[in-house]
């Protein structure tokens, strides 16, 4: 799969002839509501791993992958008619991979909330391990909300994919509270009616796993929570459910934070089967405009995560989303989130183009609204993506783990169907 990204006069026609697709072909792998328009700065997906080399006088192989910028293994691997690399007949056809290459397997989760699409639920499902139907909350007495997640569950079935349902500490219309996580821990009759009432949830609905996603705790309850989470993977075991644990995304085991200090890497990481590390929302929704999933910080939260649980373990949290914030920023106010499909479209509407940010690998633009108030836009693209998610095979991470499939974007998913082939259970 190669990446390219649109310049001036660049029609999805005159790129197909360079690269010998059709502008058809371009415009369904990447699900373009308008093949006549592109926006300069975007990333488009070329569905193809190689481009062909007709052999002139004076080529060799070492040439040819210096020209396109290959290794020589890779050309002479990728060319198994070539019996003798060292010779080359002038006409011969040389395969040269270009692109992303396959780099293994890996496990994939996705959150998705009830209300996703049909349409999008049932594209996602084939690159999915795992569906996390977000969520079932705890109260303090440990009782669980309800959720109509069962359609997401049949079709999950359906398409192999193991269901997981996801229980948290959130209070409606407040957020995550640090307060029911407190009184669950501190009364063994709260505590053992939740493991009771998730055991019970997960085999009337037939969930195959369970995903803790308890944040904002109170630091002073750090060991409480990882106490929690001891004695409900033991009453898991004997149901044959995994469990997964959500964690904020921590560079030290000290660090200062409600939303960081009671997320134990090291106790967690021994506990759990797999743990989600929320690699996301640096940029976020009531703070100031920034990449949402800068590189360097994701690089060095995981760094520190493999030195504190085994990294087969880790699934990386993948962001899918973007938020657009008016300027100058006011402190307290909050961004638009959409998806990253919106934010190419508005891009194309307002007559923006699009910039890529080399320190954060991540796309971005500018534009002033119709009120004369300065916009920028910060998301994700094929570039991005493929940027953090090489380093599922750079740190032998598990896998990754997506926030959340509600939107379909189709790049995220053609990224990873040519890094890697998804684990199906």
């Amino acid at each position: 799969m190669i990446i390219y990204v649109v310049e001036s006069g660049d029609t999805l026609f005159r790129i197909g002839q360079r690269y010998g697709l059709t502008a058809d072909e371009i415009a369904a792998a990447n699900e373009l509501p308008n093949s006549n328009e592109l926006v300069i700065g975007q990333a488009i997906v070329l569905p193809l791993s190689s481009v062909p080399h007709t052999v002139v006088a004076g080529d060799t192989m070492y040439q040819i992958a210096r020209q396109y910028g290959v290794t020589l293994n890779s050309l002479i691997a990728a060319n198994p008619q070539i019996t003798n690399p060292a010779r080359l007949n002038i006409g011969t056809i040389i395969n040269v991979p270009m692109g992303l290459q396959n780099l293994g397997s890996m496990e994939v989760n996705g959150y998705a909330i009830p209300g996703i699409s049909e349409e999008t639920l049932i594209k996602t499902l084939p690159a999915l391990t795992y569906i996390t139907t977000f969520s079932y909350n705890a109260n303090e007495m440990g009782n669980l909300s309800t959720l109509n997640d069962e359609y997401i569950l049949e079709k999950a079935r359906q398409a192999g994919v193991q269901p997981f349902m996801a229980v948290t500490n959130y209070r409606e219309g407040e957020g995550f509270s640090s307060d029911v996580a407190r009184a669950i821990f501190a009364s063994e009759d709260a505590t053992n009616n939740l493991i009771a009432e998730i055991i019970r949830v997960a085999r009337d609905k037939g969930f195959e796993g369970v995903n803790m996603d308890f944040e904002y705790i109170y630091p002073a309850d750090r060991d409480n929570y990882s106490n929690f989470l001891r004695k409900l993977k033991a009453a898991l075991v004997p149901f044959n459910l995994p469990l997964f644990v959500a964690v904020a995304p921590k560079t030290s085991a000290d660090q200062q934070g409600t939303l960081y200090e009671a997320h134990d890497y090291a106790a967690i990481g021994e506990i759990a089967d797999r743990v989600i590390i929320m690699t996301y929302e640096w940029g976020y929704l009531y703070g100031s405009p920034q990449a949402i999933s800068p590189i360097k910080p994701v690089i060095e939260v995981l760094q520190y995560a493999v030195t504190e649980m085994p990294s087969e373990k880790i699934l990386m949290g993948v962001s899918n989303y973007a938020y657009d914030w008016q300027l100058p920023f006011v402190s307290g106010t909050a961004a638009e989130i959409m998806s990253n499909t919106m934010a190419v479209e508005r891009a194309k509407r307002v007559g923006a183009n699009i910039m890529f940010d080399e320190e954060t690998q991540s796309p971005f633009y500018t534009y002033y609204d119709a009120n004369g108030n300065q916009h920028i836009v910060w998301f994700d693209d094929a570039r991005s993506y493929a940027a953090r998610m090489v380093l599922v095979d750079k740190l032998n991470l598990a896998g990754v783990s997506y926030w959340t499939i509600n939107q379909f974007t189709p790049s995220m998913l053609l990224v990873q169907q040519a890094l890697f082939d998804v684990v199906k259970a």
